[in-house]
Order: C-alpha cells, then structure tokens, then sequence
C-alpha cells in the first residue's frame, strides 16, 4: 500500500552544544531540579496539558518522568539518570545537578569537548579511589551493633523530601521505622545463601503520622463481617491454603482450547459441584485458612465459612509472593487436580486489626519472619503517596548498606570536600597528568576547575532561601549562613553536622577563588557524630554516571531524528 503522506525527511543538527535552543532547555531543567534539590527544596506540580492528575512533588523519580522534550539530546541525559535512579533509588537529583553543570561550565569555559572529557575521566577516577580508602574523610562507617546511624541515613533521606510534610517528631518516628521494618527482613542464623525478605507498605489516609506502625506478619484486607470466633478455640498453627486459580466457576478457567459441552447438561452446576469438593476437600485436611489471590464463589465461601475456615478473596498478585514466603504455602494454580499436602502452609497464629475504616486480618509467621507489614498514615494523598514514595527509596539505600557498610558525609560536605582534595591533588601532579592526558598544563587546570565548580554548585543547590555558601579552610566541609551574617562571625555546625565552628577558622564564599590546601581529617574528640549522610553506593553511582553521561553529551556531534 503506497503512503497516504510523503515521508519527511530526518532532522539533523551538527553540533547541538552550539544550538542555542538545546543550551537554554539544559539551563532550564537544571535550575528546575537545582529547586527541588535538597530539605528547604521548592516543591513541584506537575499536570499534562490535556488534563489527567496533578502530582505534587520535588523527587526525582517522578519528576524527571514527567519532564518531555522533543529534543533526543536531552532525552539522552535524562534517560542515562532515570536509568541511575530505577537502580539505586537516591541521589538522581545531585546526577543531574553535576551532569548539566558539568556541560554548562565546560561549554562557558571555552575548552576544547576531547579535553574535557579525557580530564573528566581522569578526575573522576581520583574521586573513585578516594572514596574507596579506609581513611577517606568524608566517609563514615555503619555498625549493625547500634542503629545510630542507619536512622541518621533513613532521616536524611526522608528530610529530604519536602513534600511529605513532617516535624521533626513525625520524620523521627517514620526513620525509626524505616530502619526497624529494614532490620526485619534481614534473616538471622541462616546458614548458606541469604535471602532478604519484604516490606509490605499499606497506606491509610486522613490519620496522624505518629499513628504509623511496623508489624512483623503479612496484613491483608478482609470484609467487614469476618469472625475469628470460630478459630479462637483451634490449636496452632493453623494451616493455610494459597490459591492462584480464580475459584469464581467461570468456563474460561478450565483452560484453553475446545470445550464441549453435551446436550442438557448444566455447566454451571457441574463447575460448582466441583468447587464443593474442593471444599470439602479443604475441611477434611483440616484447613482454617483459605485464600485465593482472584475471586470466590458465594456457595464456597458459604460452605468454609460454615465449617469454620476463614475465607480471602482478592488478595492480588502483588501479595502473593510475600504470603507464600510467610506461611510457606505453594500457589495452586488449579482445582481440577488433588492438593497435595506439600502445598499447604502454616500460620501461628491470626488477630483482627483496624485501622481507620480498613479492617485486617494480621497473619503471624510459625518461626522468624522475613516479611513485615509497615503501616502508613498521613494528612492527605499528596503527602501519603509521596510518604510512601521515600520509604521505599528508604528502604533501598538500607539494604545497598549490606554491600558497602558505610556512608558519606551529607549536607553538600562530601562535594566540597572532594572538590579540595581535587584542586590539592592536581596542582601537586599537574605537569605529570597533563603530559599522559595530552594537554597542557593550562588547560588541565581549566578542566579541573570546571570539574570542582560543578561539585561546588551541587552543594550551593542545597541553599533556597537566599542564604550564602560557603567553605572552611581546613577540613573543607560545606557551610551555610543568612546573608547577613558576616563569614567570620559564622556559629553553628556544617552541613553534615560533624564540624564544630571554632574562632580560628577561617572560611571563604563558594564559587569564589582561593588557595588550595589538603582537606584536614576529623579525629575523635575534634569531631561530632553526622546528622546528615548519604548512601555511600548510591553517591558514588550517581558520580560516575553524572561524569560519564556528561562526557557522552560532551562527546556528541550529530542528532539524526527521524520526525515522521
């Protein structure tokens, strides 16, 4: 068939770093997520322009799906940080930060794409083999003996958050949380390969945060009539039976291919005979808990509920897994078969439980249980969904501890910081590094400088309110202070809440010059516990692929788009 429409041909656009188009849309969503960046960040409603909901938000991992350009150029940046994001869940905001002002301050720097990117690489590798070292300074690490400062960590990401609206009380209680729901899925004295269990999240609108709760157990919904009287007087544990088959008598779960069906026979009463004998198959077992993942025949239920077997229906695929895991039951994925007594699964013990106008049904594991049930309640949706949101993201970052038991340094500390020991390292090694990466000196130093100033502007982002950045000139960690106050009258304590201001510091302006110096490690005394850390995998990720990403972008020469 010929084409209705001749085909267009392919758009090409050489050079797009000297579009100036594509510069003004990269400034544009770097500002708009430089907003959203950190406690005080600005939030975001975000609604398509031919309707649909409004979300309100200032996370990464909703906005930047939401951001669309017609521009391949900067769907490739987003991507490459969406990307980053699916995989660890934290710092996609400070990825893209670094990555869009690492390409805006190599393009105003006027220095050559090829070296930029060979100095990107070299700088960024010199920040990778730092932050590994035993004794990198900016990093700090997480003992399982006391829960210290996996909270500390749970509470920067959630602070992080505006959206969520909490006080400090409510953002205290929900990082308690995190990490007690976190510590209930990590297995204890198993032996061999581990494996971690779940975090059921339920969300309950329209109660107070406080009222938030942790259960260890699976909790599903149940009907309102629902009685446990029947089960109070019955020994445990009480066996329990998992279906995946819907058990509702429709013809089309027998199965595919042709049915035939004989003259005058009645289909719909030989279906339900058979769910009777299921029924009674299930009684004589001795079965007191029935749960199928779709719906139920009224007559079934009827009948177990009769014989005193408590009935689920609906339970959804997403709880399947977690079930099957907590009471060790096999899915039956048909009727038409016997059950076998290895399918069957164990409960210790059950218990109703009511939370605002949702009723359920509390499921206590036999032995030690890997699956736990973490209760949400918040104000509104808004504030509920994105609660739930960050706990999940919470509960990622906890469980990427177990890989790397350690941390950074938050609250734009381990930018700077790095940033220092950048500027210290190659001005010792500049003349070595320019001659293997192929460029002089100068410009060496230009790249490196690009470099730092990109790190820099990471941590002047955490600043909304018209407040001044600035550096100390021996440790090297971030500081903020109104615009009021002079720097050398500065008090308090750095971003990270580790550093003490003392008379004899001296300190300097971001995004000003001075000298460089080698950052100054914290020892025992001299120091003060972090209030604020970042996950140690989840940053360094995020560095590699803010660099990498920027280098690819720096590194493009031709957009071929095909607009047909």
């Amino acid at each position: 068939m010929s084409r209705l429409t001749k085909k267009s041909p392919s758009l090409c656009m050489d050079l797009p770093l000297n579009n100036a188009d594509v510069c003004n849309k990269l400034h544009l969503i770097r500002e708009l997520l430089r907003s959203c960046y950190g406690p005080t960040a600005r939030l975001k409603q975000v609604h398509n322009n031919i309707g649909g909901q409004v979300v309100t938000t200032s996370s990464s991992s909703v906005l930047l799906p939401a951001i669309s350009s017609s521009q391949p150029y900067i769907n490739l940046i987003k991507t490459s940080i969406l990307n980053h994001v699916c995989r660890y869940s934290d710092c996609g905001l400070f990825a893209a930060i670094l990555c869009l002002s690492l390409i805006e301050q190599a393009k105003q720097s006027g220095l050559r794409e090829n070296v930029a990117i060979r100095v990107n690489k070299h700088l960024l590798a010199v920040c990778t083999s730092y932050l590994q070292q035993d004794d990198c300074a900016c990093k700090v690490k997480l003992g399982f003996c006391s829960s210290h400062n996996l909270i500390t960590l749970a509470r920067s990401i959630i602070s992080s958050k505006p959206t969520c609206v909490l006080t400090d009380t409510e953002m205290l209680h929900i990082s308690k949380m995190a990490v007690r729901a976190f510590l209930l899925t990590v297995p204890c004295n198993v032996p061999g390969t581990v494996s971690l269990g779940r975090i059921v999240t339920v969300g309950v609108e329209g109660h107070s945060v406080l009222d938030s709760e942790v259960f260890p157990g699976l909790l599903v919904d149940v009907p309102e009539d629902i009685c446990l009287n029947k089960v109070d007087c019955i020994s445990n544990p009480l066996h329990v039976v998992l279906f995946s088959a819907s058990l509702a008598g429709d013809l089309a779960e027998v199965g595919d291919g042709v049915i035939e069906v004989y003259q005058g026979l009645d289909t719909d009463s030989q279906i339900l005979d058979l769910l009777l004998e299921l029924g009674k198959r299930v009684v004589k077992d001795g079965l007191r808990l029935f749960v199928c993942q779709k719906v139920i025949h009224p007559v079934l239920q009827q009948y177990l509920r009769n014989h005193g077997v408590i009935v689920v229906e609906r339970l959804g695929i997403a709880l399947m897994e977690p079930l099957s895991q907590l009471t060790g039951a096999k899915p039956v994925a048909t009727l038409h078969t016997k059950i076998p007594p290895s399918a069957y699964g164990k409960v210790r013990d059950l218990n109703m439980r009511q939370f605002g106008s949702r009723k359920m049904l509390h499921l206590h594991p036999v032995g030690e249980s890997v699956i736990c049930t973490m209760i949400l309640c918040h104000r509104n949706e808004t504030m509920l969904n994105e609660l739930k949101v960050v706990c999940q993201k919470t509960e990622h970052v906890l469980r990427l501890t177990l890989r790397e038991p350690c941390a950074l340094l938050g609250g734009g500390c381990t930018e700077t910081h790095l940033s220092a020991y950048v500027r210290h390292k190659s001005k010792n090694e500049a003349s070595e590094t320019a001659s293997v990466l192929g460029c002089s000196q100068m410009e060496f130093f230009l790249g490196m400088e690009v470099f730092c100033r990109s790190l820099e502007s990471v941590a002047r982002s955490l600043e909304h309110d018209g407040g001044t950045s600035a550096i100390d000139l021996i440790h090297a960690h971030h500081w903020t202070f109104p615009s009021d106050v002079m720097k050398e009258h500065l008090e308090g304590f750095c971003g990270c809440g580790r550093v003490k201001s003392c008379p004899s510091y001296k300190w300097t302006y971001l995004k000003t010059e001075y000298a460089e110096f080698s950052p100054a490690p914290l020892f025992g005394d001299a120091s003060e516990q972090p209030t604020v850390l970042d996950s140690f995998t989840a940053k360094l990720g995020a560095l590699q692929v803010a660099v990498e990403t920027a280098n690819l972008a720096l590194d493009v020469r031709y957009v071929i788009q095909d607009v047909n």
